[in-house]
């Protein structure tokens, strides 16, 4: 493992509890969660978790969701950020689970990312979750961000800075990576003025080198 790659994992684990901690919740299946996965892009977990609860008891399953209309999800979902697309996607996604996988889900990402509305992401927070199978890492604006600004990549393709994340952290700890970068954005890397004087990073962090650099060439 690279020596920053290895700083940035033991410091993230020093500082956040993640065993317990949920961002997504009301779920009590990989459906559920993948559904809830689906929901959260573009939308806050806050607004997610607020219209989950309801949803799951009214559609628990890919077949009761199967058997109603995409309409009819919308009433659940329209808090949430493209609410149209996303009803239409639950709604045709539990369709194919229901007629291809007897509705189970996928535990590949090959196939998780053949369902509708299901990227990369997506799959990953399944995958990684509940199945605690990592075949990558979810990289979500948080771990976009912190990645970047720390000098882990120099992408800015959520792709490209998952391969770059996959080559750098063991295999093994690819199912935390997500959940602590998501921790560290919303504490003290935030996107709009981040709290590098409190950081924890800001020794190894490249953003905040070239900024210190920088100020004492001005001065």
């Amino acid at each position: 493992m690279n020596n920053i790659a290895n700083i940035v994992l033991e410091r993230l684990l020093e500082h956040y509890d993640i065993k317990t901690k949920k961002f997504l919740q009301n779920y009590s299946t990989p459906f559920q969660l993948l559904v809830a996965a689906l929901l959260s892009a573009q939308s806050t977990d806050k607004q997610v978790n607020n219209v989950t609860k309801k949803l799951f008891e009214k559609f628990p399953d890919p077949k009761s969701f199967a058997s109603s209309a995409p309409k009819e999800i919308e009433q659940y979902i329209k808090s949430v950020g493209l609410y149209k697309n996303k009803a239409k996607n639950i709604y045709d996604l539990s369709n194919v689970l229901v007629n291809e996988y007897n509705s189970a889900i996928p535990k590949t990402i090959s196939d998780l990312i053949k369902l509708p509305g299901i990227g990369r992401k997506t799959a990953n927070v399944v995958l990684n979750d509940w199945f605690k199978i990592n075949e990558g890492i979810a990289v979500d604006t948080h771990v976009q961000r912190i990645s970047y600004r720390i000098g882990l990549t120099k992408n800015t393709n959520p792709r490209k800075i998952e391969h770059d994340l996959m080559l750098l952290f063991p295999k093994d700890s690819w199912d935390i990576i997500t959940r602590l970068f998501i921790s560290h954005g919303r504490e003290i890397c935030l996107a709009r003025n981040p709290k590098c004087n409190i950081c924890f990073l800001n020794d190894i962090c490249q953003k905040n080198i070239i900024k210190k650099t920088l100020s004492k060439k001005r001065n």
